[in-house]
């Protein structure tokens, strides 16, 4: 049950969803929601097919929902993210040696004054 749980977690995702708001829509709390998700509660068919209804799929579909298409769309953005963030990085040091330019300039201005 494990799997089915980081399959509604991850459809949950998709959604962009909380946790309560999940709970709201199946009218439990969001600790009971937590344990469907992390598989410490067995899930039984009317509840199956709530969960089904609320991701707009059958319950077969949900069953076997494939998340490796969840996960690759999760590593294409975190590799924009990656990217991002190493353009970012570059651009610091880049500010980094100027302020250093800036700093030597200034300390021969004033050496020579």
């Amino acid at each position: 049950m494990k799997t089915l749980g980081k399959k509604i977690r991850l459809l949950r995702h998709q959604k962009g969803w909380s946790q309560e708001d999940v709970a709201k829509r199946l009218d439990i709390s969001i600790p009971a929601f937590s344990k469907i998700e992390t598989g410490i509660t067995d899930i039984n068919l009317s509840r199956l097919e709530q969960i089904a209804d609320l991701f707009e799929m059958s319950v077969v579909q949900l069953l076997t929902f494939n998340d490796a298409e969840g996960e690759l769309k999760y590593a294409n953005e975190l590799e924009t993210v990656n990217k991002k963030l190493m353009d970012r990085e570059t651009e610091v040091i880049d500010l980094q040696k100027k302020v250093i330019e800036l700093f030597e300039e200034l300390r021969q201005t004033k050496a020579t004054a």
